[in-house]
């Protein structure tokens, strides 16, 4: 068994790759022909949205959306890995993101900051946590 890729269930799958591709640098490695499914290139495994309609066929008892409406996100989050935080987060919210808590160093000597991408979907910038 292997960790193949994670789904997040948005309203517009191209703009959200083009999000994740200005505010981080991740390539769209597969955008389906009917713009329901995309994948963002992220390393050995893959970053993915599938549009709400799409959930919808595959999920019939219905789910918990993302609601860039809903001040609270889904207690998930997505953690992408950098070396500077902090430019990384300007870098974000020029993009279109939203701050959820600033740039700080935890405990442990990692430094993390929160945002919301323009879905809401909750993303963690972190440091490479040094042992």
């Amino acid at each position: 068994m292997r960790f193949a890729f994670t789904i997040v269930y948005v309203h517009d799958v191209p703009r959200t790759l083009q999000f994740y591709q200005v505010a981080f640098g991740l390539q769209t490695s597969l955008l389906h022909p009917s713009q329901e499914y995309g994948e963002l290139e992220t390393g050995s495994t893959k970053l993915a949205f599938a549009t709400h309609s799409l959930a919808n066929s595959n999920l019939p008892d219905g789910y918990h959306a993302v609601d860039h409406a809903d001040p609270k996100p889904l207690g998930i989050e997505i953690a992408l890995m950098t070396d500077n935080v902090a430019e990384a987060l300007e870098q974000a919210i020029a993009a279109g993101g939203t701050l959820v808590a600033d740039t700080v160093v935890k405990p442990w000597g990692q430094t993390v900051a929160y945002l919301r991408d323009p879905e809401g979907t909750l993303i963690e910038l972190c440091s490479p946590i040094n042992s």
